[in-house]
């Protein structure tokens, strides 16, 4: 029996050392009450693949003192060098300890070195339902973009959705679907979800009958191109506020089919705002886009129009309050440039970038829908709300960067090549107009800004002629009408350019 014990014991042994091996060593950023408690949860969960080698101090070293029976070693310039010894595969950064500028030069020279990067949040906030493992996962490119933090007044969000009934179209997409899951926190009396996507809506309404259970929902399959659907919905349901996010969004797409953006991103706008103005819905928020701000593709002067139009009829004195919120690229959102990269780094690449040059603003999908709440508290009516990006980032740093993160090396292993830019596409994006004032709001990411405003009858004019183009599936007249109805829309890279020489702009 003592010898079977004695077998038993080291066979153990045996596999917990191997297990050991197969571990990922890793060391914690900083020495804290957070960074402990990681580290501990991390020497007594079994099932997962790390193995703590020890901590990073950005003050001093602690050659005599250990904890959790792990060296503490100084963060210093030839840290990376002076760790070879110890056989570090990564280093886990604790929640939000260090700024996005230092992470970003600790995440360059651990690439550098062959050193993964891990991100942890603090304890408090880890998912019970999952392993460290599941917890503690690689650093994303979206973690690396310098965001600042967003502060929300939820009182004044609250006040004006809390027991209201309130409609998200586009509510499956990438922005309605965040958009939803927000508004469902500030318990609304009625959350009805409009979209055209039959699969992705089944799939949300799974989800958000799962995580909110106290909520009344409606899932409406809808698209807002058909009056008569959209007219029996505001018949049956006392709305209070809309959150319009339907919209066609891909340039080149839309460049090759103008027509569909009328019947969408027009005609649905339209419908939807003078059917609010119509049954007195207290608020309607436009998710517009940056690229309706001196438009070079057709995509982006279809959302324009539409942002002239609920301007025109909120002049026209509409009860109806009418907000315009006006943003860049979200990161992860569908079809944006992340998931693309991601898709051709797994393939083996190439990546693709379409100009050496070519800069983008991004936000987070769930920064973009707080600022989208927050700014439908401050409008009157009319104005176009512009959120603060941030720094612009060039895409070809972005491709770079993912490609490393991902554990290869740029131009040797995965290649990137430059492809051209695509139809209606341009090296930079605005976010305001030459003719547009901005105003500073009491929250210090969002702006005011105020366009000219055209009367109705002549708006209205313009888009009876934009539709009868569109119904007749005339594309070059479609684009025709767009330019004189937004004179600053010159195509570029686009077969609508010629149209530019001697396009009739409205005076």
């Amino acid at each position: 029996m003592l010898l079977f014990r004695m077998v038993v014991k080291s066979v153990y042994q045996l596999f917990t050392n191997l297990n050991t091996l197969e571990k990922k060593r890793v060391l914690l950023l900083g020495v804290n009450d957070d960074t402990i408690s990681v580290g501990e949860a991390m020497t007594i969960s079994r099932n997962q693949d790390f193995d703590l080698a020890g901590f990073v101090s950005f003050t001093k070293s602690h050659s005599k003192i250990k904890i959790l029976g792990k060296p503490i070693f100084k963060y210093s310039s030839d840290l990376y060098e002076n760790l070879q010894p110890y056989d570090i595969d990564g280093i886990v950064i604790v929640g939000n300890t260090i700024s996005n500028k230092q992470k970003n030069n600790i995440v360059d020279e651990c690439l550098n070195y062959g050193i993964q990067i891990y991100n942890a949040p603090v304890i408090k906030e880890w998912n019970d339902s999952e392993s460290v493992q599941g917890n503690i996962k690689e650093i994303q490119i979206e973690d690396l973009l310098e965001r600042n933090p967003i502060v929300l007044d939820d009182s004044l969000i609250n006040e004006y959705l809390n027991n209201r009934i309130i409609l998200v179209t586009g509510g499956a997409g990438s922005i309605g679907s965040e958009i939803v899951r927000q508004v469902s926190q500030f318990n609304p009396k009625k959350l009805i979800v409009l979209d055209q996507a039959e699969s992705p809506l089944h799939e949300l309404e799974l989800e958000l009958r799962s995580m909110f259970t106290n909520v009344a929902f409606e899932f409406v399959l809808a698209d807002v191109g058909n009056l008569k659907r959209l007219t029996n919905l505001f018949n049956k349901e006392d709305i209070s506020v809309v959150f319009h996010a339907a919209a066609y969004k891909h340039v080149p797409l839309i460049e090759n089919n103008p027509s569909e953006a009328v019947f969408v991103n027009i005609i649905g706008t339209m419908h939807l705002a003078n059917l609010s103005s119509q049954f007195g819905v207290d608020r309607f928020v436009m998710v517009s886009t940056d690229k309706a701000v001196n438009p070079t593709n057709v995509m982006g002067a279809s959302k324009r129009a539409a942002e002239i139009y609920v301007q025109a009829l909120q002049a026209k004195e509409s009860k109806t309050c009418f907000i315009t919120t006006r943003f860049g690229n979200v990161l992860g959102s569908n079809g944006s440039v992340i998931p693309h990269f991601k898709k051709q780094i797994a393939a083996g690449g190439p990546v693709t970038v379409t100009h050496q040059d070519i800069i983008r603003y991004f936000m987070t999908i769930p920064e973009a829908c707080q600022l989208v709440l927050q700014a439908g508290t401050m409008g009157q009516g009319g104005e176009v709300f512009v959120f603060d990006m941030g720094k612009p980032v060039r895409i070809m740093y972005l491709a770079e960067k993912m490609i490393k993160l991902s554990g290869f090396v740029p131009y040797e292993q995965i290649d990137i090549k430059v492809i051209g830019l695509r139809p209606g596409e341009k090296l930079f994006e605005e976010l305001l107009n030459d003719k547009a004032k901005t105003l500073q709001t009491h929250h210090k990411k969002i702006m005011r800004a105020k366009d000219q405003v055209l009367c109705m009858e002549e708006v209205n004019d313009f888009v009876i002629d934009i539709a009868a183009a569109a119904e007749q599936q005339n594309n070059t007249l479609v684009v025709k009408k767009l330019k004189e109805l937004i004179p600053e829309f010159l195509s570029q890279n686009s077969i609508y350019e010629e149209l530019d020489k001697d396009v009739k702009i409205r005076t």
